[in-house]
């Protein structure tokens, strides 16, 4: 039996960061969880940064991934939706996921209505004014010329270079996040204030950030940073017109912060 009421989001998992032992073990905690989940969920949001580097041609997709590829085939085929953002690191997602997995996926921000209530949903990265190498860097690989030059590289080299680029990265290096700034410093909330004062919402959540926080704003209006799978396990759970973020080990639930 199954009593599918719940939705779940989760980001920043970053699947084949370097080094690669500790990838896969991560893959496998990730496939556990969503092992635990399948009886329960009605949706799954994949908020950015799923892949720590992904590009797929047109008949050749990126090695590796099969347990967490394989689970979510397993999830859609049981009538679950599945949602898929790009984030700045898995940017050149096209048609394998939707073809071969049946999820969907979007390359921008989208405004959701659940059960009454508005939601903004996106990876989160260059939505603030000061947030400028992010935008300028996602400029850069949403280009289609670029993109279309990009994927006349053999794939040998283009995944090789996503493997320098994951060893390159901060999260490789173990610099996974600042410290929470404060709402007046975090551009996230700050890009989230400026927006209500436009539109009304009440829930924001975005990955990105790495921290995983949940900060009232207004009266009605709530920011949710994701955090990652790297050191956080963080993600967020919608049932019964509530949502909440916890940690699949709750030894690491005093890491979120809150303040609602």
């Amino acid at each position: 039996m199954t009593d599918r009421h719940k939705i779940y989001f989760i980001s920043d998992i970053h699947l084949g960061l370097h080094p690669a032992e500790q990838s896969v073990m991560r893959e496998k905690i990730l496939v556990r969880w969503l092992e635990s989940i399948k009886n329960d969920a009605s949706e799954l949001y994949l908020v950015g940064d799923i892949f720590d580097f992904w590009h797929e041609y047109h008949k050749v997709v990126p090695r590796g991934f099969t347990r967490f590829l394989g689970k979510l085939a397993e999830l859609s085929d049981s009538g679950i939706k599945i949602h898929f953002f790009t984030g700045n690191h898995d940017v050149w997602v096209y048609d394998y996921l939707p073809a071969e997995i049946g999820l969907t996926v979007y390359h921008d921000n989208i405004t959701r209505n659940i059960d009454g209530f508005r939601f903004f949903i996106g990876h989160g990265d260059g939505v603030g004014k000061a947030d400028f190498g992010y935008r300028m860097l996602k400029a850069v690989f949403t280009n289609r010329f670029l993109q279309w030059l990009f994927a006349r590289i053999h794939p040998n080299a283009s995944l090789a270079f996503g493997h320098r680029w994951s060893r390159s990265s901060r999260y490789a290096k173990g610099i996974i996040a600042e410290p929470y700034r404060g709402n007046d410093k975090e551009w996230q909330i700050i890009f989230a204030q400026e927006l209500i004062r436009k539109e009304p919402y009440d829930f924001f959540i975005f990955g990105h950030r790495h921290l995983p926080f949940d900060i009232k704003i207004g009266e009605n209006t709530r920011v949710i940073n994701l955090g990652d799978w790297i050191t956080k396990y963080t993600y967020a759970v919608w049932q019964n017109n509530t949502l909440e973020l916890h940690s699949i080990f709750p030894e690491k639930e005093k890491d979120i912060i809150r303040n609602y």
